[in-house]
């Protein structure tokens, strides 16, 4: 029999910890060749899936990334109290991806609509490795207590987290981004910086194939220039998670051309009117789903009812639900009414 490759690469304890990682080939011995010859004449089984859950924590944040290998990342992990609302939004969404365990928890900032809920997680589900960036000075005593129970690495932009057939690389953290060379932004004229936010914010680009997705955490309006400006270091993508829960972004984001975006904001939380607006009149985009009717809004800047995963302030705190394959192709799905609709790949 061929022995099975390792499940995964070992983490390095210095502060870039990852590097890529080459699967081993193995020589068949030439008694498996007609067995090989039998499964080659099997029908082709159908194209993996990386699966996205946008789970409703009310306006902060929790995304559930499962890779087509089952290897899990969660971005944040929502907020404690609630009598465990979030921990238990993302054990259904566990359970709905068939894994029983967090490969890497990635933490974008320590907010509490972030970070709080991870010990209420660890009670339902035990997580193998920490991520943050390490850079906060009120760092919760909570989650501290937390990294105990699984491994524990600080990461850097430029950094990337091993999952099977993703390539995921962080494009900010620490109040650093990327270094790597893009495309002239034309959409950096006039764009102003500001002052007095916080800049330690963590970001993500994965990328499936020819799909990519875009995490951005709470990165603040001026990281998100030195991120996009005067270049984009991001590079086009498909899908855009709106920054500070649909929080007023620059019109800078448009250069990463997103044909889908999620806005994860709460009722009375995010989805503000310029941030939502602002993300519309990004050139291409085909839709916004929200997790939440933002009820200051009026309709006029909410997205139409099918998209929206939790219309009610007291609701049952649906999902929305991607599946993207190598190609590029997409499909979002509201949990709370089933509606879909599906991207082709371009």
């Amino acid at each position: 029999m061929i022995a099975a490759a390792d499940a995964g690469p070992a983490l390095y304890t210095e502060r870039h910890p990852y590097m890529r990682y080459d699967t081993v080939m193995s020589r068949v011995p030439a008694s498996q060749l007609f067995f090989l010859a039998v499964l080659c004449a099997l029908p082709v089984r159908a194209a993996r899936t990386l699966e996205l859950y946008f789970i409703d924590v009310e306006g902060g944040q929790a995304t559930l990334v499962v890779a087509p290998s089952g290897q899990s990342l969660l971005i944040d992990a929502g907020s404690s109290g609630f009598n465990g609302r979030d921990s238990g939004r993302i054990l259904s969404a566990a359970k709905d991806a068939g894994i029983k365990h967090i490969d890497y928890l990635l933490i974008t900032d320590f907010q509490p609509d972030h970070v709080g809920g991870v010990p209420n997680l660890l009670q339902r589900l035990p997580v193998m490795t920490f991520l943050d960036s390490g850079k906060s000075i009120d760092y919760p005593t909570e989650y501290s207590a937390s990294l105990a129970k699984g491994k524990h690495s600080m990461v850097a932009a430029g950094d990337q987290i091993p999952l099977k057939d993703l390539d995921v690389t962080l494009v900010a953290a620490a109040g650093k981004v990327l270094d790597r060379r893009g495309a002239t932004n034309p959409y950096c004229a006039g764009v102003q910086t500001r002052s007095g936010e916080n800049t330690e914010s963590t970001g993500v680009v994965i990328q499936f194939g020819k799909f990519r997705f875009a995490d951005l955490g709470d990165l603040n309006w001026n990281q998100e220039l030195s991120l996009l400006c005067p270049a984009n270091r991001a590079g086009k993508i498909d899908l855009y998670l709106t920054t500070r829960s649909g929080g007023e972004s620059s019109s800078a984001i448009w250069a990463m051309a997103p044909r889908v975006a999620i806005m994860n904001n709460g009722p009375r939380k995010g989805g503000n009117p310029a941030g939502w607006k602002n993300v519309m009149a990004s050139p291409g985009l085909e839709d916004m789903w929200q997790l939440h009717f933002a009820l200051a809004n009026g309709k006029e800047a909410n997205a139409p009812d099918t998209l929206i995963a939790n219309l009610n302030e007291n609701c049952e705190g649906k999902a929305l639900k991607v599946s993207a394959t190598a190609d590029g192709a997409f499909t979002v799905m509201n949990t709370r009414n089933k509606f879909s609709r599906s991207y082709a790949a371009r």
